[in-house]
């Protein structure tokens, strides 16, 4: 017999007893599907068996990796049918693009037409399988004999994205006879994904599945049709271009073409700032420019930018950040568990701020705050501004498109931006990058940089800042009188080199390292390229260093 922790408590299993059976024992005393086990602080899958002494933590649908290997699964037997109902010999293309609606996006072209009827019959051979309880099964190969496979398969993307792997096995998942490679854990069986749907939408259509806040129901589809055209663009961008994954990126690394991707992705961002400056000038009423975005979507580059465009337009503008209207730090809301919450609209002084922007625009004479990060103080040092004909305000921070931030003046004088970081690259065409992962990643070099917090410090807070960006800034997003897509489509080839270091301190006996393994592992799909190309007003310049800003 083998001693085993679970919960606390010690328990007696004989040796191989799998982990499935024992979760299936433990299942009543959990709200949401057990789908991943923790033995000894690393992820397994619940095939797995007890070989020797361990603590096992088991994982549901209601965290974040039971949640992603939820999708990752469900991800597969949507595939598996659409090959079977469609035919793969008419399937040209079938990538899982990008989220939208809390759905993902998925690009479907080939010699059928895309309808209703269609993705009815598709849904109903899903939930055949799920009624089935297919298992998925899992096969370690020949990282060399999978590129001869996946070519063999017409899989070219997940070909060439082999070729530069390293390691000298691939993982390979299966339901039946359908094959594929999903970077991540998946489900024992298909009989765990019972809640999905397909809703047709634009050119392609939407898997719809439950987060881990509610693993029990799908949510509504509201689509954000501003942020769809966005990624959509993003993407029609990067097929031109041929670099629509990872595998391709690397190909024009390897091919010394790097250099020229970064010159050609600043132009192009360049080019978007210069229209966003044009369209400002064509509208002289408009005297407050609001920028709003997630974190790390780089608002203060941006703005700088957006700024020099306007004064080569002939305006004069001037820099605010929200955050110098915080309310003294002692007077700050605090969240659930007693932490300052300066993600809420109520950690900024909006009585002064809407008092000070009023007297601008009636061209007084206002002395503007900077607010004291060290002390926790609003601080007013003689820094006066009065507003001139051809003079505008760049208004950054993250509730600038809430109306109850400026709600005193009038809707007609504002230029309301949001600005995300909105990945446009893929893994392969089944495995997506979510944008909060770029996120994420920029942040947690930044924060290392320049604050001296430790990624496992960055990876602790995130999901508290994630959740202030689902409160205060996505719901709004769709005020925006235009949208900015800040990724760039090299920039994880050059945040590798930072945040691989910083990775590796994590400890493997701490909460955050799980998160820094799945992060580890994605970067080296990447080929590094060197910063020293990138110009010094890049966005990516925010968060490694060198930015001509004052960023």
């Amino acid at each position: 017999m083998i001693k085993v922790i679970i919960e606390g408590q010690e328990r007696e299993y004989e040796a191989d007893t799998r982990l499935i059976d024992v979760a299936a024992e433990y299942q009543p005393r959990y709200r949401y599907d057990i789908i991943l086990a923790s033995m000894n602080g690393k992820l397994v899958e619940l095939h797995k068996k007890i070989k020797d002494h361990c603590e096992i933590r088991f994982i549901t649908t209601a965290e974040k990796p039971g949640m992603q290997a939820y999708q990752r699964s469900a991800a597969l037997i949507m595939l598996k049918a659409f090959h079977e109902v469609v035919g793969t010999e008419n399937i040209t293309r079938l990538s899982v693009d990008f989220s939208v609606g809390k759905g993902f996006f998925v690009d479907a072209r080939g010699n059928f037409e895309l309808t209703e009827e269609l993705l009815g019959r598709v849904k109903a051979k899903m939930r055949q399988y799920v009624d089935e309880a297919l298992p998925i099964m899992k096969r370690s190969v020949n990282t060399q004999d999978a590129i001869e496979l996946f070519e063999k398969y017409g899989m070219h993307d997940k070909a060439r994205l082999f070729s530069y792997r390293r390691v000298s096995r691939v993982n390979l998942y299966r339901i039946g006879g359908f094959e594929d490679y999903f970077y991540g854990y998946m489900a024992q069986n298909t009989g765990y994904i019972r809640y999905f749907d397909l809703i047709l939408y634009e050119d392609g259509f939407v898997l719809m599945l439950p987060s881990m806040e509610d693993p029990t129901s799908l949510p509504e589809f509201a689509p954000s049709r501003k942020l769809f055209q966005v990624l959509k663009e993003s993407s029609r961008w990067s097929e031109k271009m041929g670099i629509c994954d990872v595998g391709a990126l690397n190909d024009m690394i390897c091919q010394g073409k790097a250099e020229d991707l970064i010159l050609i992705q600043e132009a192009l961002q360049e080019k978007s700032i210069g229209k966003i400056a044009e369209m400002v000038a064509e509208q002289p009423g408009k005297k407050f420019i609001m920028i709003a975005g997630p974190s790390s979507s780089g608002k203060t580059s941006f703005s700088h930018r957006l700024s020099i465009q306007l004064r080569a337009l002939g305006l004069n503008p001037h820099p605010i950040a929200v955050d110098d209207y915080f309310v003294n730090r002692v007077n700050s809301p605090r969240d659930e568990n007693g932490e300052y919450n300066f993600e809420s609209l109520e950690s900024i002084d909006v009585k002064q701020f809407n008092q000070d922007m009023t007297a601008l625009l009636a061209g007084e004479r206002v002395e503007m705050p900077r607010y004291n990060f060290v002390i926790g103080e609003r601080e007013y040092k003689g820094d006066f501004l009065k507003l001139e004909k051809e003079d505008i305000l760049v208004i950054e921070g993250i509730h600038c498109l809430n109306g109850k931030l400026s709600h005193t003046l009038p809707e007609e004088s504002k230029f309301k931006i949001y600005i995300s970081a909105l990945t446009q690259l893929n893994i392969d065409e089944h495995n997506r990058i979510p944008t909060t992962d770029g996120r994420l990643l920029r942040r947690m070099v930044r924060d290392a940089r320049t604050r001296g917090i430790s990624a496992r410090d960055t990876i602790s807070r995130w999901p508290s800042v994630r959740r202030g960006e689902e409160q205060n800034i996505f719901p709004f997003q769709e005020e925006a009188d235009i949208m900015f897509n800040s990724a760039l489509v090299y920039e994880l080839a050059v945040l590798k080199q930072y945040a691989e270091p910083l990775l590796f301190r994590i400890p493997k006996d701490c909460e955050e390292y799980v998160e820094a393994k799945r992060l580890l592992k994605f970067l080296d799909y990447f080929i590094g390229v060197d910063s020293e190309k990138i110009p010094h007003t890049s966005i990516v310049r925010e968060f490694i260093g060198g930015s001509y800003f004052p960023v």
